[in-house]
């Protein structure tokens, strides 16, 4: 993987050597699945859960959008999606409410680096 593509994605939050360990060492299927990540609806389906008040559908869509975040090797936004789901889980919606900005400025940011790369 070229040192910008690697900079740019560590900058993001993407840990690429586990990424890597992940995909088996194969670059070109790593950056096809991370250049997925744009499309995959779980960041719309937990906003808009989160706005209907819909408790349920919200810890779906985050837990599943933590996954694929662990798959991806996404760490920051991970972390950050684990904090969410643990406060759900802990029925503290207001502490997973207060996560969303945070939540969506790290999604917008991953997903600029992936359309840059």
């Amino acid at each position: 993987m070229q040192n910008t593509k690697h900079e740019q994605l560590t900058a993001a939050g993407i840990n690429v050597e586990m990424a890597l360990e992940r995909f088996m060492g194969n670059e070109m299927l790593l950056e096809r699945f991370l250049k997925k990540f744009p499309e995959d609806p779980n960041f719309k389906k937990l906003e808009d859960a989160m706005e209907k008040g819909d408790r349920e559908s919200a810890l779906q869509a985050a837990h599943t959008l933590k996954g694929v975040c662990g798959n991806l090797s996404m760490e920051s936004l991970y972390a950050e999606l684990d904090l969410q789901v643990k406060a759900m889980r802990a029925e503290n919606w207001q502490e997973a409410q207060e996560r969303m900005p945070g939540i969506a400025r790290m999604v917008r940011e991953v997903c600029q680096t992936l359309q840059n790369i």
